[in-house]
């Protein structure tokens, strides 16, 4: 089966650089591009594994990092020493445009998050006689509501491992079944399991080594995940993502 799907919560390729920035503890002035670009290519390829509609600009960026690595690599060129430190002050950083670039999205983004709150915090605010709003209570709103603090850049990297390690263990003969699946039945399936067994481990969800199967299973967590059915938690980076389902609300 071809799974086309697009997912809504990526916010565009300079996103995910700073994503890959923060995670790594990269200074945003001094990017280490060979770094940054493998770790970029490896989501870029993990989409790809998913069969997810990876936008052009995703694409133009990396074909961007591919050729300021390009440019990093090249050999200078051996020059009088006044002349080189001449070379050395005019010489443009193939990374100032992209540095520039991160730096002002950084800034639309962080303001952005602040008009955010503030659209939150407004509108609490009602116009009216005074009236019961237990109801509408925050405190239980967002409890309720809740899918952690994981992301969809956490969830994809978990998938990197735990596909990886499905590879590793993969016997080298085997016979090829094909089952369709549909998206919903599986997101059945694992409420049914959260429901019985509880919390489980991220790993514990992908028991078959199927292709199919996993990333219909991945596909199903998304979408549990986008619509608050299951809370997430990871303690640290590269440690196991928790799955719980969500409370139901009280009527």
């Amino acid at each position: 089966m071809q799974y086309n799907v697009k997912i809504d919560a990526f916010e565009g390729p300079l996103d995910l650089l700073l994503h890959l920035i923060n995670k790594y503890e990269i200074d945003i002035y001094d990017i280490p591009v060979s770094q940054i670009t493998d770790q970029y290519m490896n989501y870029i390829h993990t989409m790809q594994e998913l069969e997810l509609d990876v936008a052009s600009e995703y694409l133009v960026m990396a074909a961007t990092l591919l050729a300021i690595k390009s440019k990093m690599l090249l050999p200078k060129r051996e020059e009088e020493w006044f002349d080189s430190q001449l070379d050395l002050d005019m010489e443009e950083d193939p990374r100032e445009d992209l540095i520039n670039q991160l730096i002002e999205y950084k800034k639309y983004k962080h303001a952005a998050k602040e008009l955010k709150e503030r659209e939150n915090d407004r509108s609490l605010i009602f116009g009216r006689e005074p009236a019961d709003l237990s109801a509408y209570d925050t405190n239980e709103k967002e409890q309720s509501t809740s899918i952690g603090d994981v992301t969809l850049y956490d969830m994809l990297s978990a998938f990197q491992r735990m596909f990886s390690k499905k590879k590793a263990i993969k016997p080298r003969k085997t016979t090829i079944q094909t089952t369709d699946i549909p998206i919903g039945k599986r997101m059945d399936e694992i409420m049914d399991r959260l429901s019985k067994k509880g919390n489980q481990r991220f790993a514990d969800l992908f028991p078959s080594q199927e292709r199919g199967h996993i990333v219909v299973t991945f596909l199903a967590l998304l979408e549990l995940m986008k619509k608050t059915k299951i809370h997430c938690r990871q303690e640290g980076n590269f440690s196991d993502i928790i799955i719980s389902a969500m409370e139901k609300e009280s009527i």
